[in-house]
C-alpha cells in the first residue's frame, strides 16, 4: 500500500454516529443533583428506558450527581448538559462486580471502568458537562505504587496464557479503573465534556470500530493518567481536542506482549488533527503496548508546548512488546518547548534490549515541524542487530535544542531541510 492509499484509507474510515431524537432525564427515575443522594440506580433506570424504547439521550441536567459506574446500552447517549458534572464515587467498593477489561495492554476481570460499555452498537459521552473521577493522592492515585506486585502478577498470567476469567483482581488488589472504555464496541461518539481527576487512563476504546473524539478538553494530572489511549481499534478520529495529562497525551496502543500477540489485533487507521497537548509524557505516542501492531497513523495541525511536555512525537517498545510500526504521518505540528526530544523512536523503553521480539519501526513521515526549545530535536535509538529503518523528516526547523540529535542504530533515515539551531543536518 502506498502513502497515499493509507493516508486516504485512514481519512475516510470514521463515520458519523446519530441517535434517535428522544431524550430520558435521569431526574424523572429519581437522580437529585445535590452531590450527596447516589444517582447510580436512576442513571441505571434512565438508560434502560431509553434503550428499550429504541435509544436517544439520557440527559443528566445541571446539577452535581453523584454515581457508580454507569455501563452504556446500545443506541444511548449519555448527555451531560451544561453546568451538569457526574462525581464518581471514591468507594472501590462502588466498582464492583468484575467486569472484562484491559489493564495497561492484558486482559482481565477487574474493577468497572467508570463509564464501560461492552459488545454494544452505537453509543455516546457527549457534552458540554463535566465528567469528575474525584480521584486524588489519597483516593486512587495512591494505588500507582502499591500495585506493583498486582502489575507484574497480570503480566505474568498474561505471559502464561491465564484464562482471562481467572485472572481476578479487583477487591483485595490496586489495579486501577480507567476512566471511559468501550470494549469491542461499533460506533463510538466522545464529545464536547470535560473530564478530570480520572484513577487512570481517561479515555480508552479497545477493540472498537468507528470512534470519534471530538471537542474534548481532558485536565487530569494523576500517574498513568493518560488522556486518550485507543487500543486495537479500527478507525478512529481524534480531533479538536485539549489535553493536559500526567502522562502522555494521546497514546496509540494494541496490547502487551504476549496477550498482546494472541489477540493480535492491530490499531490501524487513527486521524488526529487540530488538537492542543498541553502537559503530559509525549503529545502524540505510539506504544509502549504495541504487540499486536500498529498502522496507518495521521497526525496533523496539532500544538503542543509546555515545559512539562517531554516529547512531541514518542515512538516507543522493546523486545519483549515486538510488534510492526508503520506509516505514521506527523505533519503540520507547531511545538513551543518540551522538555526531551521532539521526535523521538526508542526500541529501550522500560524492559530494554534481551527479548525474542525485535521491534519493527518502518515508514515513519515528518514534514513540517517546528519546535522552539528542547533537548534533543531528534532522538532514535535503535538495536544494533535491528536497526530503524524508513524515517523521512523534511522541512522541519528545531531551534534552541541544548543537545546533540541522536541517530543511533539507524538505517535508511532521510534528513532534507532540516534545521537544528540555524544549521541544516542531513543523512
Amino acid at each position: 500500500m502506498t502513502r497515499r492509499d493509507w493516508l486516504r484509507r485512514t481519512a475516510l474510515s470514521v463515520t458519523a454516529v446519530r441517535f434517535p431524537a428522544r431524550d430520558f432525564e435521569i431526574t424523572k427515575y429519581g437522580a437529585v443533583g445535590d452531590a450527596k443522594k447516589v444517582a447510580t440506580t436512576a442513571i441505571r433506570k434512565a438508560i434502560a428506558a431509553c434503550h428499550a424504547a429504541g435509544g436517544g439521550r439520557v440527559v443528566v441536567p445541571a446539577g452535581k450527581f453523584l454515581t457508580g459506574p454507569v455501563h452504556l446500552e446500545s443506541n444511548v447517549n449519555l448527555h451531560l448538559a451544561e453546568n451538569a458534572t457526574l462525581l464518581f464515587s471514591r468507594d472501590p467498593r462502588d466498582y464492583l462486580p468484575l467486569v472484562f477489561t484491559r489493564f495497561e495492554g492484558t486482559e482481565c476481570m477487574n474493577y468497572s471502568p467508570f463509564i464501560y460499555a461492552f459488545r454494544k452498537t452505537n453509543i455516546a459521552v457527549t457534552g458540554p458537562g463535566t465528567l469528575d473521577g474525584q480521584a486524588d493522592h489519597e483516593h486512587w492515585w495512591a494505588w500507582a505504587r502499591a500495585a506493583r506486585e498486582d502489575r507484574k502478577a497480570i503480566v505474568a498470567m498474561g505471559d502464561k496464557n491465564v484464562p482471562v476469567t481467572r485472572r481476578i483482581f479487583g477487591e483485595g488488589h490496586l489495579l486501577r479503573p480507567n476512566f471511559v472504555q468501550p470494549y469491542r464496541c461499533t460506533n463510538v461518539l466522545l464529545q464536547n465534556f470535560t473530564i478530570k481527576n480520572s484513577p487512570m487512563w481517561e479515555l480508552n476504546p479497545v477493540l472498537c470500530r468507528n470512534v470519534t473524539v471530538r471537542g474534548v478538553n481532558i485536565d487530569s494530572h494523576g500517574p498513568n493518567n493518560d488522556g486518550c489511549d485507543p487500543e486495537s481499534c479500527d478507525g478512529v478520529l481524534i480531533i479538536g481536542c485539549v489535553f493536559s495529562t500526567g502522562d502522555d497525551c494521546i497514546a496509540v496502543k494494541s496490547g502487551r506482549n504476549r496477550d498482546g500477540r494472541r489477540i493480535n489485533v492491530p490499531c490501524q487507521n487513527v486521524v488526529i488533527k487540530d488538537c492542543i497537548m498541553k502537559d503530559g509524557h509525549g503529545g502524540v505516542s505510539i506504544g509502549s503496548e504495541v504487540s499486536g501492531g500498529i498502522r496507518n497513523i495521521h497526525i496533523q495541525r496539532c500544538r503542543m508546548s509546555s515545559p512539562h511536555l517531554q516529547r512531541a512525537l514518542r515512538i516507543k517498545t522493546n523486545s519483549y512488546r515486538g510488534g510492526v510500526i508503520e506509516n505514521i504521518s506527523f505533519r503540520d505540528i507547531t511545538v513551543g518547548q518540551v522538555a526531551e526530544a521532539a521526535i523521538e523512536v526508542d526500541f529501550y523503553y522500560e524492559e530494554g534490549e534481551g527479548g525474542p521480539f525485535r521491534p519493527v519501526v518502518r515508514n515513519i513521515d515528518v514534514q513540517n515541524v517546528t519546535c522552539e526549545k528542547s533537548k534533543h530535536a531528534i532522538f532514535m535509538r535503535g538495536y544494533p542487530a535491528v536497526p530503524i529503518t524508513g524515517v523521512t523528516i523534511s522541512n522541519c526547523s528545531f531551534n534552541h535544542a541544548s543537545e546533540d540529535t541522536v541517530l543511533q542504530n539507524v538505517k535508511s533515515v532521510s534528513l532534507k531541510d532540516v534545521t537544528v539551531n540555524g544549521k541544516k543536518i542531513a543523512r
